[in-house]
């Protein structure tokens, strides 16, 4: 009888079909990571953003940074809160973010105090203002007002030179913030006079004790002197700009006063930790620009003495290394030594 060969099927070694299924499973996990990747990058913003502002409430670069906060929150679809860490001018929340992840969560809406300013004002600073930071977008400027304590004898800028250069270091004043105490070291230089500084972690505390006596002089942003000079509790003498400011016209400008190559005005920006995706980088920079261009922001900034623009990330870099060069002249033109 014949025996008919049956053959038998092929088995693949068992360590093959196992290195063959391990490989099947991560090729599938990495496909679905790269497939994943842009849908984590669409997501942004999952959670909540955080504006750090490196002054108190009540501040310029607050009321600005809370303006911000409400449009940017719409149009991203997230939630924005504002944190004040003011002191040392600028630089205990300039540091704050420059450690912050890099991941879009916290961004630095300052001033030219932390990003131009002290670098001639400090010999070392807690953070590196380029190399540490993704720049965003430019945000607005601002005009300066100078302002006086009821008690000091003077109506007029004019009066007010020749009461200080008559009464040397009788005067102090007050400044939380690197364009508030070099508007006076600028006014002190130029014209002759010896005015007391007093540091302050913001202006606004600054103000408090303007109207209390403590100090008496002040050159601040318009948005936080002229509420208590219109009503009646300081004096409003001039502005810091080359030409009058349109929201305090009948104040005259420090040139105009007897000060003729006087100009100074301060600035505002956002900037994010170094590394910071471009992606994120262009998401927020495009969401500025979007509030910028809104009448309603513009309106209530301007209404707050902040003249609105906006930039696109490389403006910002070339516009921070220019006025980095130049607040370092006006430093040193103040004759004020780096501390």
């Amino acid at each position: 009888m014949d025996k008919t060969l049956h053959a038998r099927p092929c088995r693949r070694p068992r360590s093959f079909t196992r290195r063959a299924a391990l490989a099947a499973a991560l090729a599938t996990g990495l496909a679905a990571s790269f497939a994943a990747a842009p849908a984590f990058a669409e997501t942004y913003p999952s959670r909540t953003i955080k504006f750090v502002v490196p002054f108190s409430a009540g501040s310029a670069t607050d009321t600005l940074a809370r303006v911000l906060a409400q449009n940017v929150s719409v149009t991203l679809g997230g939630s924005v809160v504002v944190e004040n860490v003011p002191g040392a001018n600028g630089q205990i929340a300039a540091s704050q973010v420059a450690r912050a992840a890099p991941d879009g969560y916290t961004i630095l809406i300052t001033s030219n105090s932390t990003h131009a300013s002290n670098q001639a004002l400090y010999k070392k600073l807690s953070y590196d203002h380029v190399k540490d930071f993704e720049p965003i977008s430019k945000l607005g400027s601002i005009t300066l007002a100078l302002v006086v304590n009821p008690s000091v004898p003077v109506t007029t800028a004019q009066e007010f030179l020749a009461y200080a250069k008559a009464n040397p270091g009788k005067l102090s004043f007050g400044a939380g913030s690197a364009s508030s105490r070099l508007a006076v070291e600028m006014l002190k230089s130029q014209a002759g006079v010896d005015i007391l500084y007093v540091p302050y972690k913001s202006n606004p505390q600054a103000v408090t004790d303007l109207l209390g006596g403590q100090v008496q002089v002040m050159f601040a942003d318009i948005s936080t002197t002229m509420p208590s000079a219109r009503a009646g509790k300081l004096k409003a003498l001039a502005v810091s700009s080359a030409e009058r400011s349109a929201l305090a016209p009948d104040l005259p400008t420090m040139r105009e006063a007897g000060l003729k190559s006087y100009e100074l005005t301060a600035w505002f920006a956002a900037f994010a930790p170094a590394k910071t995706p471009k992606e994120i980088i262009d998401t927020l920079d495009k969401a500025f620009i979007k509030a910028m261009s809104e009448k309603s922001v513009q309106e209530t900034l301007i209404g707050a003495g902040i003249e609105p623009s906006s930039s696109t990330p490389a403006e910002l870099a070339a516009f921070v290394a220019s006025e980095t060069k130049k607040w370092a002249e006006i430093t040193k033109a103040a004759g004020i030594e780096p501390e």
